[in-house]
């Protein structure tokens, strides 16, 4: 019995080394695959294999940024749920049923010589020579069904006017559900593009690529959820002291400012447009930062949440 015992124990033990092993390797090729697609180095946090089931899981996607631009995320998906056909992918074709895929940052960057980031990537500069006219020679045929995607926010940082870049910050968080996606690069240009275009983004030539490649593009009205707005808010664990502190910095690279420690407010001027930086105190150490900022009387929101930004980066 006690032979028996050990001999089951070495299998399940055995089984799950295997299973680790698997998703361990799978991990490393999609990581090595997706870098040379896109031209970027990418990271995978956690990867899951379903075989039974036929899915995939993947947490921590993120994808930075090329040769040529400061050191940062360019893509991060916290979130990537499919299901796979396992008969198909045996007749050498990719068809995903379904796919959940939560953008939480979008990091838009513009060099000091006027390049996007989006527009420098690999996948992205082949299609747009190939003018998307047909898949690259040796591409698996793919298949999308169902594509749930959801945007949380862009990140814009424009170095090209000086060493110090102009943050803007576009709140989306927007879902929406896509239908038949047949290629990677159409699955890329919309994880690109969409966000960019409901934030109002200008100026990409992935437009083109997108546009060529059939990707659908949101409707106009998602760009007036941002019209109402002036404001953005967050928490932080820090102390009074430091998050004025912060706040006063940022504030004051921007040009000149008014400050009123004693109330916890900073007022300033970023790109012409009026900013008001209110600290509150919630707890030891725990404070609220708002930041509000109006151009003519009217919200600027992606002024506001890059001014946000700014301090949330001086706070880690």
């Amino acid at each position: 019995m006690k032979k028996i015992l050990i001999v089951l124990a070495i299998v399940v033990i055995s089984i799950l080394a295997l299973g680790i092993l698997k998703d361990t390797i799978i991990k490393s090729v999609i990581t090595v695959v997706a870098t040379q697609l896109t031209g970027a180095p990418v990271h995978i946090d956690g990867f899951s294999l379903g075989v039974f089931n036929q899915t995939v899981r993947i947490s921590g996607f993120k994808m930075y940024n090329p040769k040529g631009f400061p050191r940062g995320t360019l893509v991060y998906l916290s979130k990537i749920n499919v299901s796979y056909d396992l008969g198909a992918f045996f007749k050498n074709r990719l068809h995903l049923p379904n796919a959940e895929i939560e953008l939480e940052e979008l990091g838009l960057i513009k060099n000091a010589e006027g390049k996007l980031n989006v527009n420098e990537l690999k996948v992205m500069k082949q299609e747009a020579k190939k003018e998307v006219k047909a898949k690259p020679s040796g591409q698996m045929p793919m298949q999308i069904d169902t594509l749930k995607l959801g945007i949380g926010k862009i990140v814009s940082k424009d170095y090209s006017p000086g060493k110090e870049p102009v943050v803007y910050v576009y709140d989306v968080n927007i879902h929406k559900t896509y239908k038949n996606i047949t290629s990677v690069q159409a699955l890329a240009a919309l994880i690109l593009v969409e966000p960019m275009k409901a934030a109002g983004i200008q100026g990409a030539q992935i437009y083109g690529i997108a546009m060529a490649a059939g990707v659908a593009v949101l409707p106009v009205e998602i760009a007036a959820t941002f019209a109402g707005k002036d404001s953005a808010r967050q928490e932080f664990a820090a102390s009074f002291e430091n998050a004025y502190d912060a706040s006063l910095a940022v504030l004051k690279r921007k040009g000149k400012v008014t400050a009123d420690r004693l109330v916890g407010l900073i007022t300033g001027e970023v790109d012409s447009a009026k900013v008001k930086i209110q600290i509150k105190k919630k707890a030891v150490d725990q404070v609220e930062i708002i930041v509000s900022a109006r151009k003519f009387m009217l919200p600027k929101p992606k002024i506001a949440g890059g001014v946000l930004y700014e301090i949330a980066e001086k706070l880690k």
